[in-house]
């Protein structure tokens, strides 16, 4: 949880003149996130986010900002960026890239029921049928090219046990990226990040998306698997929660049907989705950057994960009838 750009509310008084949204009332920094510095702020027309951008450049940015605009245009309910009056909506503030985007109604939902879970996988399956016609394309940074770069960065900090189950996953994982099974994997835009605490709920009803700044090009299925990863675990041990599984992936197959590639690769692509979150926490751990607010998630609850989808088969994508 992060906050590595302070910004006042005189800084964002002067800031905010670009745009068309009134005088500047308040700004709180969000406790959230560990790659951007993210405010709530409240102008004379209402409430919406700021983000300050700490990795992402302006020449990586349009990629993301448009994607959300081309997402919330076809009516999937993201945040829309507000540009300002040059039309532009990356802008420079401390000398960082910034967007101001809407805030969406609601709070997360951090103890998911089936009935959360369905709504989330419907959507989700909405979001890549709404990105099938996005025209920019941006791989998914931290996808399976990142994660070759980064184990042997992490590896020295590693114990023998941990070394292994790492880089005996990595051949996996790069084996199946080889494989015609991964090449028939339907791709395109995805969110990559679809947790818990990226998604606003009022009430039963899902009110929106958020977070779309780790987003890039990939397969759907690892979206899928990524999602499940958070929202239908039992975060002590890992273990997969069947009902919440079945509520997800009925919803999402309902929406789009799952394809058989994707049901002979759903169990190797949830242990990619735990990999990657497993050594990006790990990085984050052993490798921190400094920052006003930053507690850097455990490695242990993706670690745990990883085992759980290796040692255990999970409910299939889709059940025949």
């Amino acid at each position: 949880m992060a906050v590595f750009t302070p910004v006042s509310l005189d800084d964002l008084s002067r800031w905010i003149t670009q745009f068309d949204l009134g005088k500047a009332l308040a700004i709180k920094g969000i406790s959230s996130g560990i790659e951007n510095t993210n405010f709530f702020i409240t102008t004379e027309r209402g409430e919406y986010v700021l983000t300050v951008f700490e990795k992402l450049t302006f020449e990586q940015l349009p990629f993301y900002l448009n994607l959300m605009r081309h997402l919330a245009e076809r009516g999937v309910s993201v945040p829309a960026p507000i540009a300002n009056h040059d039309g532009a909506i990356i802008n420079a503030l401390h000398g960082k890239p910034a967007s101001i985007v809407t805030k969406l109604k609601g709070d997360s939902q951090l103890a998911p029921e089936p009935v959360h879970c369905a709504a989330v996988g419907a959507m989700l399956a909405r979001m890549h049928l709404a990105g099938r016609d996005f025209p920019m394309e941006q791989a998914n940074l931290r996808g399976i090219a990142w994660w070759n770069d980064t184990a042997p960065v992490v590896l020295p900090h590693l114990n023998d046990a941990q070394k292994n189950l790492l880089t005996t996953e990595i051949a996996t994982q790069n084996a199946y990226a080889a494989s015609a099974e991964y090449t028939a994997l339907q791709q395109g835009p995805i969110h990559a990040d679809l947790f818990r605490n990226n998604v606003m709920f009022d009430g039963e009803r899902l009110t929106g998306f958020f977070d779309f700044y780790f987003a890039g090009h990939d397969t759907w299925l690892f979206d899928v698997a990524v999602t499940v990863n958070d929202w239908c675990i039992d975060l002590e041990t890992g273990a997969l929660d069947e009902a919440r599984v079945r509520a997800i992936l009925d919803a999402y197959h309902a929406v789009r049907p799952f394809s058989a590639a994707e049901q002979a690769g759903w169990q190797t692509m949830l242990r990619a989705g735990a990999l990657r979150f497993w050594l990006s926490r790990l990085y984050d751990f052993y490798l921190p950057r400094d920052a006003e607010m930053l507690t850097p998630h455990d490695p242990g609850h993706f670690e745990r994960i990883l085992q759980q989808r290796i040692a255990h088969v999970a409910p299939p994508l889709f059940r025949n009838h």
